[in-house]
């Protein structure tokens, strides 16, 4: 590509609303423009990066055994009223309605369409199984749009979906989707991790995360120090402690602690750690409010106590009326002692081995101090509430947890017959009788994976691509084209040569002085820059850098052909 002939159109700053660096560098870059909030037009330099990455997905999906397909973005309602999600998906789905006043949503994701393709032509078990794959764009109504496309409204995505008639045959694929992903951002260049998730939304028993490794991830990955366990924080079993609950030591006493809400202010001021310390917040519950105790330096996690059978699916905060109602105190002053007797009293593993601990005094400025469970404070039971800590044994028994940041680049689940039997999809077995297969579904957000690039690899100077993702491999860059018409030669000569051997290269023929040009050229992100100038011709070499040398160096033709590889 000879750029005097492509679209470039780079920037020095960015706009002040771009508030990470893959939002900024991709707007400097001139990859994105904005049309409106969270929708952007890909420009063409934008657009390289996306078809690579793209590349790359249909590439392992299809040697995985997918089946490409499209499906349509449009769906009507009658679908996604036979799943039950028309209501239940939530505002982040766009409605919309034709002259005939039908109702039809823009896909989010396309679980109701692909079963309903499978029913119309899928009827024999010896069929199966079989997995349907796209590349196309979803629409996702965020209430907040932001960091470009990382969290955009319109994005690109691959789905996938496969059906089975037993859960080895669902296992099998999902191995052979876990290790196409695995291979998907190993070829394009990407540090992630693995982890064990929540399902979220989609619903179903197994899943993994893909995560892009990046200390601006909005995701916390527990993994370990001595084995190949990761899980997302919100699922990484917290291990009760091995130790055995002391005898009580202290008497029960109330103590005033004016205006000590928090626990750093309430164990700074009794002069205790947070770890000795209880915390109590009180959900709303199947039937009525439930106490949720953890220890004090710990935080509840909340996807956990969503799956409480006494919590109904979901975590919420009680209103404060119910809070008062139950204990007589407002948040910050609750506790577990005294508590109705038909308040459920539902305590972490790690609370639960405390002895002589402080905890809210169910009296507004107060606290007890020397509370014991049992003997001042019930326990319905213990379950595992909290999220897990960097130090914490590794659940698997190997090592310690560390925790890093991560973004979220893919997702497989295994489904069951959540939708299949929503939907009346049927197969017939090799006994003729009718049975309703289950499902995989799994997710690459294509568009994402280029940001998620960027926030793992920049630096003050531009994006620092992996190869296989950057617009070009090599930019040949000519200076004072115009002086002398050898170094044009020579540069044409080089990039001639580069394209026969299968090197994506860019011309830098656009006569810009050497400053405007290099920086160009580093903030797009081009791994190897090659300098063609009368200097160099002079001394029969060329000036070769990398992407993240600190240095220039001085190569013949051959140690730089050499760089890339035999001919193809």
């Amino acid at each position: 590509m000879r750029l005097s002939r492509f679209h470039l159109s780079t920037a020095r700053e960015a706009p002040a609303d771009a508030e990470i660096a893959s939002h900024r560098l991709m707007l400097r870059a001139g990859m994105i423009r904005k049309l409106a909030a969270g929708i952007y037009t890909w420009a063409p330099l934008g657009l390289r990066v996306l078809r690579k990455v793209e590349a790359i997905v249909r590439e392992e999906m299809q040697r995985a055994g997918a089946i490409e397909l499209s499906m349509p973005c449009v769906q009507p309602r009658e679908l996604w009223e036979e799943s039950g999600r028309w209501e239940k998906y939530g505002p982040t789905l766009l409605k919309m309605r034709d002259r005939r006043e039908q109702e039809y949503c823009f896909g989010p994701t396309h679980e109701e369409i692909i079963c309903d393709f499978f029913r119309s032509e899928i009827s024999s078990y010896k069929q199966l199984p079989v997995t349907f794959f796209q590349i196309q764009t979803k629409f996702r109504d965020e209430i907040r749009p932001r960091f470009g496309v990382m969290r955009a409204r319109e994005f690109l995505m691959k789905d996938a979906y496969s059906f089975h008639l037993t859960q080895d045959s669902l296992g099998e694929t999902y191995q052979a989707m876990y290790g196409a992903y695995s291979r998907i951002f190993t070829r394009l260049g990407l540090g992630f991790r693995a982890v064990a998730a929540d399902s979220g939304a989609i619903g179903g028993d197994v899943s993994h995360e893909f995560q892009v490794l990046a200390d601006s991830g909005e995701d916390a990955i527990a993994f370990s120090n001595a084995s190949d366990y990761a899980a997302n924080v919100e699922l990484a079993e917290a291990l009760a402690p091995d130790m055995v609950r002391p005898e009580p030591a202290q008497a029960l006493q109330r103590v005033d602690t004016p205006s000590r809400k928090t626990i750093e202010e309430v164990s700074a001021f009794l002069k205790v750690s947070p770890q000795q310390c209880v915390k109590t917040l009180l959900v709303r519950g199947v039937e009525g409010v439930v106490a949720l105790c953890v220890r004090g330096d710990h935080e509840l996690n909340e996807v956990k106590a969503s799956k409480l059978p006494e919590l109904g699916g979901e975590s919420v905060l009680a209103p404060e009326e119910q809070v008062l109602a139950a204990t007589g105190a407002h948040a910050g002053s609750i506790g577990p002692v005294g508590l109705p007797g038909d308040v459920p009293v539902i305590v972490d593993r790690a609370a639960a081995v405390l002895a002589d601990f402080v905890c809210g005094g169910n009296r507004d400025d107060t606290h007890y101090t020397g509370a014991n469970w049992q003997r001042d404070a019930r326990i319905t039971r213990v379950a595992d509430l909290r999220k897990v800590k960097a130090g914490d044994p590794s659940p698997d028994g190997k090592g310690t947890l560390e925790i890093a940041r991560g973004i979220e680049v893919g997702h497989i689940f295994q489904n069951g017959d959540k939708y299949t039997r929503s939907m009346n999809v049927t197969v017939l077995d090799d006994t003729g009788k009718s049975r309703t297969p289950i499902t995989g579904c799994y997710g690459i957000g294509v568009s994402r994976i280029v940001a998620a690039a960027i926030e793992q690899g920049h630096d003050e100077r531009g994006i620092v691509w992996p190869e296989p993702m950057a617009p070009w491999r090599v930019a040949i860059c000519i200076i004072n084209p115009r002086n002398d018409p050898a170094v044009s030669q020579a540069a044409e000569s080089l990039y001639a040569e580069l394209r026969a051997r299968g090197v994506d290269a860019a011309l830098d023929d656009r006569g810009l002085r050497p400053g405007p040009m290099f920086s160009d050229i580093e903030l797009i992100g081009i791994p190897h820059r090659v300098v063609v100038s009368e200097r160099g011709l002079a001394a029969g070499t060329f000036e070769y850098r990398g992407r993240r040398d600190a240095e220039s160096r001085q190569l013949d033709r051959q140690e730089l052909l050499a760089l890339f590889g035999p001919a193809e």
